[in-house]
């Protein structure tokens, strides 16, 4: 820690709030990161955010190429001493969330992402992951402990939400490691915890992925509400054409959007699909 702590010293960086920086300074921890990554010597590694570099020196030793992108262009003299002699690393100080992915997977083919990520950027970054990330093979992310069990929920617990089964269209999200604050340099308010999605070809088979997105974002509408209400409303049905669909998908007319698993919101948007 003490090194890093230097090395930031060394050229007068000073964390931005805004940008929500902690870095990683623990060598187990950072090691344990990047092996739950599971790189071989042969893959390309996506890192955002990457800091101070401490986690991009770990994934240069085990990857063939790492792409790290940096939004703090005041880490660049910190970033040319800490990657010194890591000749397979290549900084973009761009925002990731603005990069063309299509362009991106064209560029570097196949990769896996593995990022300790800012807290507030956390959702927003996987949800497009999932959504636009071609040739993403797995997600190895460090995130604020709520939202990994947010991201490993099961149906019927107050954890599971429309991020839950977002993902079970895409693979399976596992917490490999639960972290401390102190780990963490400056340590943050909350622990945090490193969650692997695993992206898996047909992982939720479904007539239509835009009718399941739409089934999800309907569930998930109203948590208060029953889900034949949450149907009338997102897609403006009168109450006995949405208590037929949901008796068509085998649902109880009753049940909310968070009782129902991944498996049966692609049930009963195929279901939707079909019926519109």
């Amino acid at each position: 820690m003490e090194r890093i702590r230097d090395t930031l010293k060394k050229y007068n960086f000073t964390f931005k709030k805004s940008l929500g920086q902690n870095f990683i300074t623990d060598e187990n921890l950072l090691n344990s990161l990047a092996e739950a990554a599971g790189i071989g010597k042969d893959d390309v590694v996506v890192e955002i955010g990457c800091g101070a570099g401490t986690l991009t020196r770990e994934l240069c030793k085990r990857a063939k190429k790492v792409v790290a992108y940096e939004v703090d262009k005041d880490l660049r003299p910190v970033l040319a001493e800490t990657l010194r002699g890591c000749d397979n690393a290549e900084v973009v100080f761009r925002d990731f969330s603005k990069e063309n992915l299509k362009a991106l997977y064209e560029e570097i083919g196949e990769y896996t992402v593995a990022a300790n990520l800012p807290y507030y950027i956390t959702t927003p970054i996987v949800t497009r992951l999932l959504e636009e990330g071609v040739g993403v093979k797995s997600v190895c992310v460090m995130v604020q402990q709520e939202v990994a069990e947010r991201f490993c929920a099961v149906e019927n617990t107050p954890e599971y939400g429309a991020i839950t089964a977002a993902i079970a269209l895409r693979g399976k999200a596992t917490i490999v490691k639960k972290v401390s604050r102190t780990m963490f340099y400056p340590a943050p308010n909350v622990d945090s915890a490193v969650v692997k999605i695993d992206f898996i070809k047909n992982a939720l088979p479904v007539l239509s992925e835009e009718m399941y997105k739409k089934t999800v974002r309907c569930a998930f509408l109203s948590r208060r509400k029953t889900l034949e209400n949450n149907l009338m409303r997102f897609f403006s049905l009168p109450r006995e054409t949405a208590a037929e669909i949901l008796r068509t998908a085998g649902i109880d007319e009753k049940a909310r959007g968070e009782t129902l698993s991944p498996r049966r919101l692609a049930e009963l948007s195929d279901v939707l699909f079909q019926r519109f």
